[in-house]
């Protein structure tokens, strides 16, 4: 049934979750609530707040896993855009590009790559929301959002006011930030303290990119690393990358029916990584890459197809079924619903990988998705 907010955002009741999700997954909806301004964005959590339910606020659902009984309370669909942007220096210097919470991350990317505005370029081809990038940190092929990042507008649910954090104070990390961190600082557990309004980034006026710094892309690209490609070059080719690899939605392609990269690679210090070394036993080469601190970081992915895990896994014909949720194909780390799994399969999967893992190297894999009315 539709109604209308006190802001006027057009109301459902029991809407189902799983056709606002990148997985196709999740049960119904208490209330969603669809907001095409910053005034009502604002104006919707803070009565959500106000009346003491469960708020979840939700972009491209492309990082978020959500029970099969649904969410019991608000969920406020950020659909807000806008894209700006002014010369942050005099003459033809660098670029301030500020994007509203709702506005397509990629779409965002291709227009910066189309008018010469470097420094995104690597980070093609990942769903969602723009709104989301600050809160994971979104990196990929040796890019991160928080290289780029001046500030974020979000609003401050603890004080109630709308806020401008500079990137110093967004607390970013590999695939984290203070507004992820602050998730465990609500109630609710699944929106943190604040919610983001919009994202200032600086940008390069420069047709060609960054330096590559990730080998596959380099390799892909034909230059060296640390080279440099025209941006239109390097956005093709990291969507080929992508692509390969079932990262980029395709509705007819049901590999890319999942949240992306479902477990975070792990940050280990040496004598955690010298007992991983052990169990993988004499003349194995365990792949790493330096994370600071004397820490490096291990492909997830390497874990979990050493602990027995492969594409495809469990194939068709096991217990779970073709139509039962899978290990991507393409992509160890991607967990996938091919059609007609549930979010209980899913993550029933998720732990069997884990412990797996955990048993062939002491390794404890942590999820990167939101998990929203349930846990693994």
């Amino acid at each position: 049934m539709a109604d209308t907010a006190r802001t006027g955002a057009p109301v459902r009741e029991q809407a189902a979750l799983a056709g606002y999700t990148t997985l196709r997954l999740g049960g119904p909806a208490r209330r969603l609530v669809e907001v095409a301004t910053e005034a009502e964005l604002v104006a919707e959590v803070r009565a959500a707040d106000e009346r003491g339910e469960p708020l979840l606020v939700l972009g491209g659902g492309s990082n978020l896993v959500v029970a099969d009984e649904g969410f019991p309370g608000t969920v406020v669909h950020v659909a807000t855009s806008g894209v700006s942007h002014r010369t942050a220096g005099p003459g033809a210097g660098p670029v301030e590009l500020t994007v509203a919470a709702g506005e397509d991350w990629d779409a965002v990317v291709a227009r910066c790559t189309g008018e010469g505005l470097a420094g995104l370029e690597c980070l093609s081809g990942i769903p969602g929301r723009a709104g989301a990038t600050p809160i994971q940190n979104v990196g990929a092929y040796g890019q991160e959002v928080a290289e780029r990042i001046i500030s974020v507008r979000g609003y401050d649910r603890a004080r109630r006011a709308v806020i401008d954090l500079a990137a110093a104070d967004c607390g970013f990390g590999y695939r984290t930030s203070a507004f992820k961190r602050s998730l465990q600082t609500m109630p609710d557990a699944v929106t943190g303290r604040f919610v983001v309004l919009s994202v200032r980034f600086l940008l390069d006026r420069d047709h060609l990119s960054a330096p590559v710094r990730y080998p596959e892309l380099a390799r892909a690209l034909g230059v060296p690393e640390g080279g440099r490609a025209p941006l239109a070059a390097v956005r093709s080719a990291v969507l080929g990358l992508r692509r390969g690899k079932g990262m980029v939605l395709d509705p007819g392609d049901p590999d890319t029916r999942s949240v992306g990269s479902f477990f975070l690679n792990p940050v280990l210090g040496p004598g955690q990584f010298a007992a991983v070394e052990r169990a993988a036993g004499p003349g194995a080469r365990v792949p790493r890459y330096p994370a600071g601190d004397g820490q490096v970081k291990v492909p997830a992915a390497w874990l979990i197809e050493q602990a027995g895990f492969g594409k495809g896994y469990p194939a068709a014909g096991a217990p779970a079924g073709p139509a039962g949720a899978r290990i991507s194909a393409k992509h160890t780390l991607a967990l996938v619903n091919p059609g007609g799994a549930t979010t209980a399969g899913l993550l029933a999967l998720a732990r069997e990988i884990r412990e797996g893992v955990r048993a062939a190297f002491g390794v404890v894999l942590a999820s990167e998705p939101v998990l929203v009315g349930v846990g693994l």
